[in-house]
């Protein structure tokens, strides 16, 4: 019985960690609701071109080669659309990207190329 005592103060401290989760979705819908482009993701147009960008590439990443799952791959833009629709749609534009070479490397080098631009 002595175990479950040394839980009761452990489990407490987890109240403060599932409500960060709810605190990170609220931020993520300001941001849709502020970013009228955001809205594009969630459309069946882009869901039929993100599944055929992924069939076409063999659900493979076009970096580093990974075969993966659909969930853990992402359509990703070649050039940065910034809200012009015709890009966000243009399936010339999509390349399969897994979810680490694009939340990391692409994200790191769309930011360098944007502040090389801003000097």
């Amino acid at each position: 019985m002595g175990r479950l005592k040394q839980l009761a103060p452990r489990v407490g401290s987890l109240s403060s960690r599932v409500s960060s989760i709810g605190a990170g979705a609220d931020r993520l819908k300001r941001r849709d609701q502020m970013v009228p482009w955001r809205k594009w993701y969630k459309t069946a147009e882009w869901q039929r071109l993100r599944w055929d960008c992924l069939v076409s590439a063999l659900f493979t990443c076009t970096r580093c080669g990974l075969i993966g799952e659909s969930r853990d791959l992402v359509a990703d833009h070649v050039r940065p659309h910034r809200g012009d629709r015709e890009l966000f749609f243009d399936p010339g534009n999509l390349q399969c990207l897994c979810a680490t070479c694009h939340n990391r490397d692409k994200q790191r080098e769309e930011r360098a190329a944007g502040r090389d631009v801003a000097i």
